[in-house]
């Protein structure tokens, strides 16, 4: 096994190394030990952002912030990155869902699947589709069963399987002109 470990999931562990360098950059910004949320939005160059996309970045650290105090620790910080940087698909799918799941009950519908589609076109400050265009789209694919639930967290795995996520983002380049990147 070596420097790595093996975490839930099968996902690889950072390097004890790197994890050393990035506890001692964590603590060089943050003395303190504890990262706060004015500190998190400057760390991703996140200032000046409208009400709607500063709700969604809100919303992103509270989702880091596993003991829900209030600050990112490191242990929590360290376990983002791992996400980020390693994470398989699927954890980083959950992840979303989680993230997604406004309401927390174990599904998305659609009233937060436009909520995803708003933040993402507010945080990229593109709006070349409708959310409400998007959202039916989408959900037309996905309420498999006509419930008015899009997936579950179950569902995570057959919801990827089921949608073409590039032929969605390639139809919407093609009818907006867009370039693309508010995906």
């Amino acid at each position: 096994m070596g420097n790595r470990e093996s975490i839930a999931g099968g996902q690889t562990a950072v390097l004890a190394k790197e994890t050393y360098v990035w506890y001692r950059k964590f603590m060089m910004e943050y003395p303190s030990g504890l990262q706060t949320l004015h500190e998190f939005k400057t760390l991703l160059g996140l200032q000046g952002l409208n009400q709607k996309a500063n709700q969604h970045v809100d919303q992103v650290y509270n989702t880091f912030d596993m003991n829900k105090d209030g600050f990112i620790d490191f242990l929590e910080f360290i376990a983002a990155v791992n996400l980020v940087v390693r994470g398989k698909m699927e954890q980083k799918l959950k992840w979303y869902f989680k993230l997604y799941d406004a309401d927390g009950n174990g599904s998305i519908d659609k009233k937060e699947l436009l909520n995803i589609f708003m933040n993402v076109q507010n945080l990229s400050g593109q709006i070349t589709l409708s959310p409400e265009e998007f959202t039916n789209l989408v959900f037309h694919k996905i309420d498999i069963n006509h419930d008015g639930k899009a997936a579950t967290l179950l569902g995570v795995s057959v919801l990827t399987m089921r949608i073409d996520f590039r032929r969605i983002h390639q139809w919407h380049k093609k009818r907006s002109g867009s370039s693309g990147d508010c995906f």
